[in-house]
C-alpha cells in the first residue's frame, strides 16, 4: 500500500534524526532552558474557597496561640515597669533598664542560671540519644504485633502527670521505697536517691528519660518511615551488615530531622521546667532546684516583685531565641535547613 503523507512526513523526519510532531509540539511547550513553564498559583479567594475546611480546623489551635501565648507577650512590658498589681499597665511608673541591673545584682538569679545550665545540659546530653535509640530498635523488630506492644508501653508515661512521675519514683528510690528496702533488708546502707544534692541532675535526666523519651521515640519513627526501603536492599545485596546499614542510611535518613530537634531542643534549653523542680525541691533543698522558672515563681509570684519576675523570664526568652539563632546558622552551615531557610546557600 502506498504511504499516506504524515507517515511519509514521519519517515523523512526520522531519517534526518528529527523529532515527531508531538515530540516538537512538547518541545516547544518548554522554555528556553528546557524547563518546563510554571503552573500559574491560584488566588487567595480560589484557595479559601478550597481548603475552607482546613482552615476552620485550624481555628481552635490559632485562638489557642493567640490568648495563651502572643497577647500575654504583650505583659512584657511590666518589665521596664515598677508594676503594681492593683493598678493599671498605663498608671505603673517606667523603670527603664533598672530592673535587669537589680537583677544581675542578685546573687539568687546567677544561682539558678548555673543551675538552669547544669540540668539543661545533662539532659540534653542524656535524653536527646534515647529516643533516636528506642526508634532504632522499634525499627528492627519484626513482628508487628511486639511492635506496636513496645511502642504502647515506651510512650505511655507521657500522659502520666509530675506529681504522679515523682510519686512513682518515690516509691522506688526514696528512702522508705522498695529498693532502699531491699538493701536494708540484706545488711547494707540506704542510697540517697531522692535527696542527694550532688546527684540530682542525673535524677532529673533519669525521670526525663521514662517519661518522655518514647514520645520523643515517634517522631524519629515517622524520619525512618520515610527513608527508601530500596537503599537497604540495595546495601545488604552488596554485602553491608545491619551497622554499616544504620551508619550510612538511616542515621543520614534521620540527620534532618535530629538537626531540626536539636535547634528546638536548645531554644528551650533554659526552660528546663517548673512542676519537676517545685516538687522535689523541699527533697533537695532550694540551692538544688533552683532553675529560672521557679525563680521568676518565688519572685513574682510569692514575693510579690512581679517586674523581677517578668524581667527574669524575659531575659531567658532573649537567650533562646539567640540559641535558635545562632543553632540555625550552625545547621545551614552543615548544609541543613534548620528551622527556616537562610537567604541563600
Amino acid at each position: 500500500m502506498p504511504a499516506t503523507a504524515a507517515e511519509e512526513e514521519a519517515i523523512a523526519l526520522q531519517t534526518q534524526g528529527g523529532s515527531s510532531p508531538s515530540r516538537r509540539g512538547r518541545k516547544n511547550r518548554r522554555g528556553r532552558d528546557g524547563r518546563a513553564p510554571r503552573r500559574p498559583k491560584d488566588s487567595i479567594g480560589v484557595r479559601l474557597r478550597r481548603d475552607w475546611q482546613m482552615l476552620v480546623l485550624m481555628i481552635p489551635g490559632v485562638l489557642c496561640l493567640l490568648l495563651f501565648f502572643y497577647i500575654p507577650i504583650l505583659g512584657n512590658v511590666i518589665a521596664f515597669q515598677d508594676y503594681q498589681p492593683y493598678l493599671k499597665i498605663t498608671e505603673a511608673p517606667y523603670m527603664a533598664m533598672q530592673n535587669f541591673i537589680d537583677l544581675f545584682d542578685d546573687s539568687r538569679f546567677f544561682l539558678a542560671l548555673k543551675n538552669t545550665l547544669i540540668l539543661a545540659v545533662v539532659q540534653l546530653l542524656l535524653f536527646f540519644p534515647v529516643p533516636i535509640v528506642l526508634a532504632l530498635v522499634v525499627d528492627s523488630m519484626v513482628t508487628p504485633r511486639l511492635r506496636r506492644a513496645f511502642q504502647s508501653i515506651v510512650y505511655l508515661p507521657h500522659f502520666l502527670s509530675w506529681v504522679l512521675v515523682i510519686a512513682l519514683f518515690q516509691q522506688m528510690l526514696g528512702g522508705a521505697g522498695f529498693i532502699n528496702k531491699f538493701l536494708l533488708t540484706h545488711g547494707m546502707e540506704a542510697i540517697p536517691f531522692m535527696t542527694n544534692p550532688s546527684t540530682f541532675p542525673l535524677l532529673i535526666a533519669l525521670e526525663n528519660v521514662w517519661k518522655d523519651a518514647g514520645w520523643g521515640m515517634i517522631i524519629f519513627l515517622a524520619a525512618l518511615a520515610s527513608i527508601d526501603a530500596s537503599l537497604y536492599e540495595s546495601a545488604a545485596a552488596d554485602g553491608a551488615g545491619r551497622f554499616r546499614r544504620a551508619w550510612h542510611i538511616t542515621l543520614p535518613g534521620m540527620r534532618p530531622v535530629i538537626v531540626l530537634l536539636l535547634i528546638l531542643n536548645l531554644g528551650s534549653i533554659l526552660t528546663v521546667g517548673f512542676e519537676q523542680f517545685i516538687l522535689q525541691r523541699d527533697a533537695v533543698g532550694a540551692d538544688a532546684s533552683e532553675v529560672l522558672d521557679t525563680y521568676a515563681y518565688y519572685t513574682g509570684v510569692i514575693g510579690g516583685d512581679w517586674s523581677m519576675g517578668a524581667a527574669a523570664g524575659l531575659a531567658k526568652g532573649v537567650v533562646g531565641t539567640i540559641l535558635v539563632l545562632l543553632a540555625n546558622k550552625f545547621a545551614h552551615m552543615l548544609g541543613e535547613d534548620g528551622i527556616y531557610r537562610g537567604s541563600a546557600r
